[in-house]
């Protein structure tokens, strides 16, 4: 008979089940207890039930683990130092969208050759997500696959759904049945309603095809997810932050009758992928709020131990340590005090 399936599948390698691998690398009460009250924190941060400035920050994505524990170390000591005013979250994220090709990020690629060992790369996350939240700093990720959650989600109090999925029915339903926060951002084109239609969608119950904690596939039936917000992140435009662009966003919350509540990530296209641009709309943000804007929640700032970038792929023993190998970052120095700053204006912003 003629073959008509799998014709340009080379080869299919199994995956431990994600009950198998959550019994593996099993979260403590304590993270437990600590991922319920992060995400109860920042649903508050949401609803304005908490006047406190949300800023979601960290490196681009994380290739390299031990560098990145010592980021989180720094990051939870600032945290600690800025927390009456300011709810620090890490951004710790493995799964990077491409536009063609590139590396696709830490569960995908673990070893950084194209060796795409997938179940390393998902023991690689869950250790390390452990390892953040024990310092008391809560974590925040990108969720792209659709399976990747049952994998990971139980540790991850905040996750955002990018551009280039938030028009996706698949990713509109799958965060339908997320237990955390989720922030869509705008489309790589700026529109604000895709962002506000997606929110929409997540926010009401869905059935679609997923796998269970055993990896069987599965009718997965959700009841909807009640805490999702917008990112606004700039377009093909150009950047979306500006006082008019904030308000228009607004009307536009309002309009489809959801909460005003808009975090404004500093990178992407609203620093026209200038990364020592980020503390220029960070300040523009805080002007807004010491003038008396409240819809503003807070922010997403790309930080690394040191700035810029570097090409990849490259040899892993010539790469940089603490420079990202996907988007450009702040470095440490620029972040702390960017951070403080922030910390200091937000003063006027609390009751």
């Amino acid at each position: 008979m003629q073959r008509t399936s799998d014709i340009n599948v080379v080869e299919t390698r199994p995956l431990p089940s994600p009950s198998a691998l959550l019994a593996e690398i099993p979260k403590n009460e304590a993270q437990a207890e600590f991922v319920t009250r992060s995400r109860q924190d920042i649903h508050r941060l949401i609803f304005t039930d908490d006047d406190r400035l949300l800023l979601i920050v960290g490196p681009c994505s994380i290739h390299d683990v031990d560098a990145g524990r010592e980021y989180a170390a720094r990051l939870a000591a600032l945290a600690r130092e800025v927390s009456e005013r300011v709810m620090i979250v890490m951004r710790v994220y493995f799964e990077k969208p491409r536009t063609t090709v590139g590396w696709k990020g830490l569960i995908m690629d673990p070893h950084l050759d194209g060796s795409h060992d997938i179940a390393a790369g998902l023991r690689a996350a869950r250790g390390f997500l452990r390892d953040v939240l024990d310092l008391g700093l809560p974590t925040a990720t990108e969720l792209l696959d659709p399976i990747t959650p049952q994998y990971i989600a139980d540790l991850v109090c905040w996750s955002a759904i990018g551009a280039r999925t938030a028009e996706s029915q698949t990713h509109r339903q799958m965060a339908s049945g997320l237990s955390m926060p989720i922030g869509f951002k705008n489309g790589t084109d700026g529109s604000v309603k895709t962002a506000i239609n997606a929110i929409r969608a997540a926010s009401q119950p869905q059935t679609f095809l997923g796998i269970n904690l055993e990896g069987a596939a599965s009718a997965v039936v959700t009841a909807g997810n009640p805490n999702c917000h917008i990112v606004l992140r700039g377009g093909s435009n150009g950047p979306n932050y500006s006082a008019a662009q904030i308000a228009d966003t607004e009307e536009q919350l309002k309009g489809a009758g959801l909460i005003q509540s808009i975090l404004v990530d500093c990178s992407h296209d609203n620093s026209e992928k200038k990364p020592e641009r980020q503390p220029e709309v960070m300040r523009n943000l805080l002007a807004q709020i010491a003038a008396g804007n409240t819809s503003i929640l807070g922010a997403m700032i790309e930080s690394n131990l040191d700035g810029g970038s570097q090409p990849f792929p490259q040899p892993v023993k010539s790469l940089r340590r603490g420079v990202s190998i996907t988007d450009g970052c702040i470095d440490w120095k620029t972040t702390q005090a960017l951070v403080r700053e922030v910390h200091a204006a937000a003063a006027t912003r609390l009751r």
